[in-house]
């Protein structure tokens, strides 16, 4: 094992508040993992902080009428204080904006530059005259060629996930003036990402115990081929390119991001006192670097950044990057641009942080997409904590205060059964190890519970409420076992429920700073004081989750647009235009998903007289195998369009109902048939 530790956590965007997915993806495990390692008295780091540059941030801003600056300080401000009272422990919450940032990102640029690594070219871009700028893609809006969405954006569409360039659109404008944008010539950096192809396929490939899921995603990117990526931007807010000051260029956000993991190392270390401490951290080959993200991030992560560092020549390589997939909330994806969204604060407002840390916590979307509920929070929450867990201590500790004085009883000519209920805390403690320092945390948190399982089952069958008459002896030693277990617990339930168990341990008198080697099966000594018991975990009541779910649908439901929450009538167009899209009846052949796409889904249909490759961006709706056998509506004369690789010719029709689902315009028409 290495001499250290560096975690880092994904650097949210400070462009908004964060809510459950969050959570999920990139703060809870982080905050598990490091609070388990400390308990392991390892040297450990855990740094993130606000990534305050890109698009997201300057479209936040123009849409309240204020600075770029005033979003992020708000953000960045409310983001720290919301984690902290979550409970996840950072050694430091840097942002983007900083000196010490902009300083270290203008740095490594330089060393590659210096390095001959980029090459500069010059390239077409959309701009727009009247605002007299250059507009990213994200600024750019139009039709998508592949579902006909009018509110398609130049990166990406929002409504079936197909990712974009803005020259793809059909109709663009610019979303800041609404007017036709004309290219123009404009010089980028690039760098040559297929020079590490064959280096990144090796070190990727020699990678232990990496998640199947991340693997897969590096394989299909690496599988399509590496190309050149650009690394600057025109835009007014970010990082500046140190090679064209003035000139309205920054270092493109993904490349500047990550290395905000350095300069917040490096703000961390001035605050200790030892400014030169960050190195230890990053060029020390006997540091393990572990990225927790989401599986958003897993490219930049495993396939950009590490290059950017290989290139450089000074730093350590990821040694994990456990990604976890994406929460969802309530059986839908969570969006919070449609208001479908737990925000931390909110929560906070109502429940105990470490509820919610238990309950996400044994839902982690750890190798497939997962779903929050609010019934299952209650469910967890009354069923496991409060019946099994909460149960287990309070039934202890209350017997012990009532009959034993409130002191731990000795363990006097135990029985098999009691020493073998005393081994397990042993058992337990090494699967919950081999748990958490294989990423695997709904596993340890189980594992966790699982000891209070143990004990709740040894409680009743050796019925002390029998034995405290019959043999006190025997009462005395169910008591005995039963505070060891609880003391175990007070300690390896702490990486999950920091609060509840700090509180535990102040009751059973266990040192706040137990570590994890010294959990043993006599953390308590006979005859010491056990404090007046408490009700660690009171039960959730039905019209408490009633309200959080109405609460849910009724800010989802103001999210909707007016009109029956169905967008209003386009522009009117004359029959000419209308009698020259040539719409056939086509049946479905055959159809699959298409890799590095969440959305496409390539189909081929029937025509009658030919067959077609369409590409559709039905995926979020229906599994390829859903699809084959339907009689649907094609356009037919529709212009190729080559994406991601294929060639998509036509469009079938399809048509959303009020929630968003999208539903195919069939047709029993024979396939090849005009469609009038």
């Amino acid at each position: 094992m290495s001499k250290r530790i560096l975690v880092t956590s994904a650097l949210p965007y400070a462009n908004g508040p964060i809510h459950l997915g969050h959570l999920a993806g990139a703060y809870l495990p982080a905050d598990l993992y490091t609070r388990f390692q400390r308990l392991n008295e390892k040297d450990i780091v855990h740094i993130s902080g606000s990534d305050e540059h890109g698009v997201p941030i300057t479209i936040a801003a123009e849409k309240e009428g204020v600075s770029p600056n005033e979003i992020v300080e708000r953000y960045h401000t409310g983001n720290k204080a919301v984690f902290e009272k979550f409970g996840i422990d950072f050694d430091y919450y840097g942002r983007t904006s900083s000196e010490t940032h902009r300083q270290t990102s203008q740095d490594f640029f330089l060393n590659l530059h210096e390095q001959d690594i980029f090459s500069k070219k010059k390239q077409e871009q959309f701009y727009d005259k009247d605002a007299d700028m250059f507009l990213p893609d994200r600024y750019v809006k139009g039709t998508c060629p592949v579902c006909g969405h009018p509110e398609a954006f130049g990166d990406q569409c929002e409504k079936c996930g197909t990712s974009l360039s803005p020259t793809d659109l059909i109709d663009p404008v610019s979303s800041i003036t609404g007017n036709k944008p004309v290219v123009k010539e404009t010089d980028h950096w690039f760098i040559p990402l297929g020079k590490f192809q064959a280096w990144l396929g090796e070190w990727i490939g020699s990678r232990e115990n990496w998640k199947p899921n991340v693997l897969g995603q590096c394989k299909s990117w690496l599988d399509a081929g590496l190309g050149d990526r650009a690394v600057t931007r025109d835009l007014n807010w970010g990082v500046p390119v140190p090679l064209a000051e003035g000139e309205g260029k920054v270092l493109y956000v993904w490349f500047d991001a990550p290395i905000g993991y350095i300069s917040a190392t490096k703000e961390w270390a001035a605050e200790q006192g030892n400014p030169d401490l960050w190195k230890t951290y990053w060029q020390d080959e006997e540091t393990s670097l572990i990225h927790f993200i989401g599986k958003d991030n897993i490219v930049f992560h495993c396939i950009m950044f590490p290059a950017m560092l290989k290139q450089h020549g000074d730093f350590v390589l990821p040694e994990n990057v456990p990604a976890n997939e994406f929460l969802n909330l309530e059986g839908r994806k969570l969006s919070t641009s449609k208001g479908w969204a737990v925000w931390l604060n909110e929560y906070l407002e109502d429940f105990d942080a470490d509820l919610l840390r238990y309950v996400l916590g044994t839902t982690l979307p750890e190798a497939k997409d997962s779903d929050f509920s609010w019934r299952d929070f209650q469910s967890r929450v009354n069923s496991e904590l409060a019946d099994i867990l909460g149960n287990f201590v309070f039934r202890t500790t209350s017997f012990t205060q009532r009959f034993f004085n409130g002191t731990v009883p000795p363990l006097s000519n135990p029985s098999e059964l009691d020493k073998e209920t005393l081994k397990e805390i042993e058992r337990q403690k090494v699967k919950i190890e081999q748990a958490y320092t294989s990423f695997k945390f709904r596993e340890a948190i189980a594992e966790s519970m699982n000891l209070a399982r143990i004990g709740n089952r040894y409680f009743t069958e050796t019925e002390p409420w029998k034995t405290r008459k019959e043999n006190p002896e025997a009462c005395g030693n169910t008591l005995y076992v039963c505070l060891q277990i609880s003391a175990a617990l007070s300690v390896m339930f702490s990486p999950v429920l920091p609060g509840k168990m700090s509180q535990l341990r102040t009751q059973l008198g266990v040192p706040d700073n137990t570590s994890w080697a010294q959990i043993n099966d006599h953390l308590l000594a006979s005859g010491q004081l056990i404090k007046e018991d408490t009700i660690l975990f009171e039960k959730i009541e039905d019209e408490v989750v009633e309200a959080q779910v109405e609460k849910l649908k009724k800010r989802a439901a103001e999210s909707e647009p007016d009109q029956k929450k169905f967008p209003p009538l386009k522009k009117e167009m004359d029959f000419n235009n209308f009698a020259s899209l040539d719409l056939r009846a086509g049946k479905i052949t055959g159809a699959k998903k298409v890799k590095k796409s969440k959305k496409l889904i390539q189909i081929s249909v029937d025509l009658g007289f030919e067959k077609r490759t369409i590409l559709s961006g039905i995926a979020e709706y229906y599994k390829p195998e859903e699809v084959i056998g339907k009689l649907v509506c094609v356009v037919a004369n529709l212009a190729p369009k080559k994406m991601m690789g294929i060639e998509s010719n036509g469009m079938i029709l399809m048509g959303e109902d009020s929630k968003g689902k999208l539903h195919f315009v069939e047709t029993d028409a024979e396939p090849g048939s005009p469609v009038t």
